[in-house]
């Protein structure tokens, strides 16, 4: 998984140069779906694991009279709703050519 903790992704909206995001495949369409299908991925990734971590705070009561605040997983919230988001961290992937993809027509025809 990206490491989101030291990205240097942006977390409020940017302008990026359009020539920057299609220059590697030279379709701005096909970019933009390549950095879509990454930041559906880092999504996932980091959705599994704030479930994981707040998993661990979890009180299996059945009154909802019970329930209490905890410290720990309000801070653990509010970690993540602090840092950049998926699509940001995938536009920067794909600017730092981290983002492995490959061209399936290509090999289609060939074959």
């Amino acid at each position: 998984m990206t490491d989101i903790k030291n990205s240097d992704a942006p977390i409020n909206t940017t302008t990026i140069d359009k020539n920057k995001i299609d220059e590697p495949t030279g379709n701005i369409y096909e970019a933009i779906s390549i950095i879509s299908k990454r930041a559906a991925q880092i999504n996932g990734d980091i959705k599994k694991e704030l479930l994981e971590k707040l998993d661990e705070f979890a009180t299996y009561n059945d009154s909802l009279e019970e329930i209490f605040e905890n410290k720990e997983q309000i801070e653990v919230s509010k970690f993540y709703e602090k840092l950049p988001k998926p699509h940001a961290l995938a536009i920067q992937e794909w600017l730092e050519d981290k983002i492995y993809y490959r061209n399936t027509r290509d090999e289609d025809i060939q074959g």
